[in-house]
């Protein structure tokens, strides 16, 4: 797995290892701003396989463009399947697999239930080509909108599995991230989203 110019600004994490591939947007979606929770599971996954929609204990609190709360619950890190939860679904056309995004998001470690990287606390998102990520960021971004906020769940073998960049990610730990999407460039096209 590439550790992209997310891994560098972010030693502590991702290369942008916000992790995710063409999942089609899942739905568990809630619009608006102020608070979010995840849902337990409330929509059927979409058709690719691996992919499924339960929050799995995991509660998130805030509004797009806001750093999230994110509160993990004991069984999160057990998941042995990516969960891909749309928070706020967003608008436009969807991001789709090789797209290149601007995206904020924080990360949580589902063991220690402790953030590892935030763009958040950086004050600035970050750039990076879906290629250029982990797996569960290649796998579960695209379907995102523009202006959506999406909680990803990630296994340790979709994340970076044994060989954590960071000590503050255990070997094989189920990630936590709330990725919101600022902006992206889908293969083929001359101008961002608007």
């Amino acid at each position: 797995m590439k550790r992209s110019r997310l891994a560098a600004p972010v030693t502590l994490a991702l290369s942008l290892a916000l992790v995710l591939t063409a999942c089609g947007s899942s739905t568990g979606t809630q619009s608006g701003a102020g608070s979010t929770s995840a849902p337990a599971a409330s929509s059927p996954a979409p058709a690719e396989s691996g992919i499924g929609n339960d929050a799995s204990g995991v509660t998130v609190e805030g509004g797009f463009g806001e750093k999230p709360v994110i509160t993990i619950g004991d069984q999160t890190k057990d998941v042995t399947q990516l969960q891909v939860i749309d928070l706020v679904e967003g608008t436009g056309d969807p991001v789709l697999p090789s797209a290149r995004v601007l995206a904020d998001y924080t990360g949580v470690g589902a063991s220690t239930k402790k953030q590892f990287d935030s763009s958040f606390d950086r004050g600035q998102p970050v750039e990076f080509g879906l290629d250029e990520v982990i797996p569960g960021w290649t796998q579960g971004i695209p379907g995102m909108k523009l202006g959506g906020r999406r909680l990803l769940i990630i296994p340790g073998e979709l994340a970076y599995g044994a060989n954590p960049p960071s000590a503050d990610i255990e070997p094989n730990e189920v990630l936590v991230f709330v990725v919101d999407m600022v902006n992206y460039l889908n293969p083929g096209e001359t101008a961002p989203a608007k």
